[in-house]
C-alpha cells in the first residue's frame, strides 16, 4: 500500500464531549475499535495509537516527525513553563543533553543515601502504628515521603528552606487554572537560591547544583535563571507524582495478593543485606523488580502521551496527514488481551526475562520510548525498588476494604481514594519477633532465644 491512497482508520463518527473523562472515553472505543482508531478530540483530528509496532515508528523510528505536543501537554506547560517536557527541536535537544549528566548511575547511586533516609524515617512510623494496631494512609503517606526525597536530592542543604513551600504538591492533589498559578510563582525560590549560591560561592552536588554547572555544548553557556527555575520544577513534579502514584498503587496490589508478599520476603530471606541495599546488589533481587514492573503494568503513572504528525506519514495500512494528533496510552498497551494474557490481573511472574523475550519490548512502555522517554526513568526505578526492599522486609501490609479501587486521571494515573492500611510487623526466617513500645515511642524488636527467654535483636 502506497501513501497515497490515504486510507483513514476506523473510529466513533461523534467528538468526544470534554464533559465525559477522556481516560474511560478512550478504554470503551479500544473496546470498540481495536489498536488504531481515529476520532475528534478537543476539535483536532486524533489517532488513539495502542499497537507497539506502530508506536515504534512514533517514538522511535520516525520520533523527530512527531513533536510532543496535544492538551497533556499545554496543561504540562501552563504547570511548569518550557520545560523538558513541553519542548521540542534544537531546544529540547540542547535542554536533554544539559540535563542527561544528572541522571546518570554514578550520580544516581551518590543519592542512595537520602532516598535511603526518607524512606526510614517513614519506615519508623508504620512500624510503630503495626505495634499499637493503627492503620496508616499509604496514599498520603508516601506521597509526603517522595516529595522530601525529590526535595532533598535536588535542592540538597537548602530542603529545609524549600519544604514548605512546595508542600502544596502533596496536599492539593487539583492540578487545575488555580494551582498552576500558585506552583509557577514557586520559580521564584529556585532562583534566589541559585542567586544565593552563585553569590556565595556554593559548589552543590545536588540536582540543582549540577544544573547550574551544566553548560551548553554548542556555546558553552550556562542556563539562564529563568529557565534553570523551569527546569527544576519539571524534575519536582516528574519525580514526585509519578513515584508517589505507583509506590501507591504497587502497595495496592501486594495488599491484595499476600502470598506475592510471602514469596517477596522469602527472597529477601534469602538474599539478606545490610541497612541499605546497594546499587550494585538490586539486580539481584529479581523477584522485587518483577514485582514493580508488574505494578507499572498495571497502574503506570504516564498513562497518556501525545504527538502531533509534522509531516505526512504512514502506520500499517493508515495514512497519516500532517497535523494529525497522536494519542498514546501505554494504560491500554500494557492491558490489550491482545499482547497480554488475562491483563487486568496481577502476575508479577509474567516479568520474567524469559517471557520478555516472547513480546514486543514495546508492550511494555511505562516510561516511554526513544529519544523522548523519561529521563528520570533510572532514578523512578531505584527510588521504587530501595521503598519496596526496605518495606517489605519488616511489614506486610493489609487492606480489608474489599470496593474496587476508583481511577482518576490528570497529568497522572491515581487512585481516587485514599489506600487506609494496617501494617504488621514481619516474622523473619528462623524464628518469631515480639515487638514493644518503649517510652520514646520507639519499637524495640525482641527474639525469644531457644530457652524462651527475650532478648534484644
Amino acid at each position: 500500500m502506497t501513501i497515497t491512497e490515504r486510507l483513514a482508520p476506523p473510529g466513533p463518527t461523534e467528538p468526544y464531549n470534554s464533559t465525559e473523562d477522556l481516560f474511560f472515553w478512550m478504554n470503551e472505543n479500544f473496546a470498540r475499535y481495536g489498536d488504531i482508531y481515529k476520532a475528534s478530540v478537543f476539535g483536532s483530528d486524533v489517532f488513539v495509537v495502542s499497537n507497539p509496532v506502530f508506536c515504534e515508528r512514533i517514538l522511535r523510528r520516525n520520533w523527530m516527525n512527531y513533536a510532543r505536543s496535544g492538551q497533556v501537554v499545554k496543561r504540562i506547560s501552563l504547570l511548569l513553563g518550557r520545560g523538558l517536557i513541553g519542548s521540542n527541536g534544537d531546544f529540547w535537544v540542547k535542554q536533554r543533553r544539559m540535563i542527561q549528566p544528572a541522571f546518570s548511575k554514578s550520580a544516581i547511586g551518590n543519592l542512595v543515601p537520602v532516598i535511603a533516609g526518607g524512606n526510614a524515617e517513614l519506615l519508623a512510623t508504620w512500624k510503630l502504628a503495626a505495634a499499637r494496631g493503627e492503620t496508616v494512609n499509604v496514599t498520603l503517606d508516601v506521597s509526603r515521603m517522595v516529595l522530601k526525597v525529590t526535595l532533598s536530592v535536588i535542592f540538597g542543604d537548602d530542603y529545609y528552606e524549600v519544604r514548605s513551600h512546595f508542600g502544596i504538591l502533596a496536599e492539593e492533589s487539583a492540578r487545575d487554572l488555580e494551582f498552576a498559578q500558585t506552583f509557577r510563582l514557586l520559580g521564584k525560590v529556585i532562583r534566589e537560591i541559585a542567586e544565593r549560591r552563585r553569590r556565595d560561592s556554593v559548589i552543590a552536588e545536588d540536582f540543582l547544583g549540577s544544573l547550574m554547572q551544566a553548560r551548553d555544548r554548542e556555546h558553552g553557556e550556562p542556563m539562564p535563571d529563568a529557565q534553570l527555575a523551569q527546569e527544576v520544577m519539571t524534575l519536582i513534579v516528574a519525580g514526585h507524582e509519578t513515584t508517589a502514584s505507583l509506590l501507591n498503587w504497587m502497595w495496592y496490589l501486594l495488599s491484595r495478593h499476600p502470598k506475592v508478599q510471602t514469596r517477596l520476603a522469602e527472597e529477601f530471606d534469602r538474599l539478606p543485606w545490610g541497612e541499605v541495599p546497594s546499587m550494585d546488589a538490586l539486580p539481584d533481587y529479581t523477584y522485587a523488580r518483577q514485582i514493580i514492573d508488574e505494578a507499572l503494568r498495571l497502574y503506570p503513572p504516564l498513562w497518556l502521551m501525545t504527538r502531533k504528525a509534522i509531516n505526512d506519514d504512514q502506520l500499517g495500512d493508515f495514512f497519516v496527514p500532517a497535523g494529525t494528533e497522536i494519542y498514546i496510552s501505554p494504560y491500554l498497551i500494557q492491558r490489550s488481551p491482545h499482547l497480554w494474557e488475562a491483563p487486568d490481573s496481577f502476575d508479577p511472574d509474567r516479568m520474567t526475562p524469559e517471557a520478555e523475550q516472547n513480546r514486543h519490548e514495546l508492550a511494555l512502555c511505562p516510561f516511554g520510548a526513544g529519544p523522548r522517554n523519561c529521563i528520570g526513568e533510572f532514578l523512578a526505578r531505584v527510588e521504587i525498588q530501595l521503598h519496596l526492599m526496605m518495606f517489605a522486609r519488616e511489614l506486610l501490609l493489609r487492606y480489608d476494604d474489599e470496593t474496587p479501587p476508583e481511577v482518576t486521571t490528570g497529568m497522572n494515573l491515581l487512585s481516587k481514594h485514599d489506600f487506609i492500611m494496617r501494617p504488621e510487623l514481619r516474622m523473619p526466617q528462623g524464628g518469631c519477633t515480639a515487638n514493644r513500645i518503649k517510652d520514646d515511642n520507639s519499637i524495640e524488636q525482641l527474639r525469644p532465644c531457644q530457652e524462651g527467654r527475650e532478648t534484644a535483636a
